[in-house]
């Protein structure tokens, strides 16, 4: 069984609604060349109630939105939707050059003749995938006005110069934003309108237990407790304003860890994937304060992964096995 729907049983996740996935891709096969843009994820979410409210808007047909702090997983649940539906999948991140000719296409000189170059959410439409649109509320005026279009009821992308383009029936979009980084701004009524809203809950001790030793299944014990409350000690003092969400970060924990498991001391690992993301001498000096009360400076791999931790092959330590 796939590890993945396999989590989602573990969890207890509707089993109406796990069918009503299977229904669904079963009804919406997908084409061969597209086939490679279904992407299995790195993680399973974790999350019952989360995973059911998204899955049943997808289902209706509804884009959704997932808004909440950093490290809440939001764009592992938008990948483990794209994958349990089992669609291609577009993702598109709204940098500063990000207008609407590079969301829908732009026209390219081509065989003689002028043509339509497409862009990821013309392909996200026409070919039925998912399109996760990264920090959605990052996006320029040009671009929303391109969302506006794409997550009406109507489902029509309007070209111009072109004709109508209706979007595919399993097509859906699902968008992610943080809040407070710079550059983002408020998102105006009429596009939070045309999505269902998700806040994403922040992450606990059982949800950072169950992605750790997914990801590290010779996770020790004690190592496990340390780093877990680590993280938890860190989301605290991001929640009551004492330091940034910089620090704060969950795949530098991850990539952190990777470097521990070939040998490298913890309190160095932690230093590159968690201290050193804060930039300012005086955070940095909080963070490492709160380092030290929970990795000894005498601690080795060893006391992390076991005696025989060291391991040199990256797919080891960078994604879940379904026998896992």
């Amino acid at each position: 069984m796939d590890y993945i729907i396999q989590s989602l049983e573990e969890q207890q996740v509707s089993r109406e609604l796990l069918r009503a996935i299977a229904e669904f891709r079963e009804r919406y096969p997908v084409e061969e060349k597209l086939k490679p843009r279904i992407i299995r994820p790195m993680l399973p979410y974790y999350g019952r109630e989360t995973f059911e409210m998204a899955a049943a808007a997808l289902l209706q047909g509804e884009n959704i939105l997932l808004t909440g702090t950093k490290a809440t997983g939001k764009n592992i649940l938008a990948e483990n939707l794209a994958y349990v539906f089992g669609r291609p999948s577009w993702n598109i991140s709204f940098h500063v050059n990000m207008d609407s000719s590079a969301l829908i296409g732009t026209d390219t000189f081509r065989a003689g003749e002028v043509q339509l170059r497409t862009g990821p959410v013309y392909d996200c439409a026409v070919g039925g995938g998912f399109g996760i649109f990264d920090e959605v509320n990052m996006a320029k005026n040009d671009a929303v006005s391109v969302l506006h279009a794409t997550l009406d009821y109507r489902r029509i992308l309007d070209i111009p110069g072109y004709e109508k383009v209706s979007l595919h029936d399993a097509a859906r979009f699902i968008g992610t934003m943080n809040y407070g980084y710079a550059g983002t701004r408020e998102l105006n009524e009429a596009l939070v309108s045309r999505f269902l809203v998700i806040e994403m809950p922040m992450a606990t001790e059982d949800t950072l237990h169950y992605i750790l030793e997914r990801v590290f299944p010779d996770f020790r014990k004690e190592g496990l407790e340390q780093i877990c409350g680590l993280f938890l000690d860190l989301q605290t003092k991001a929640n009551n304003n004492e330091i940034s969400t910089k620090p704060l970060d969950l795949r530098g924990l991850i990539g952190a860890l990777k470097t521990v498991r070939a040998g490298l001391s913890p309190r160095l690992a932690i230093r590159m994937g968690i201290v050193n993301k804060s930039f300012d001498l005086f955070e940095r000096e909080i963070v490492e304060d709160i380092v030290m009360t929970r990795i000894p400076e005498s601690w080795t791999s060893a006391e992390i992964f076991g005696a025989s931790c060291i391991v040199h092959s990256p797919a080891r330590t960078c994604c879940v096995r379904a026998d896992h």
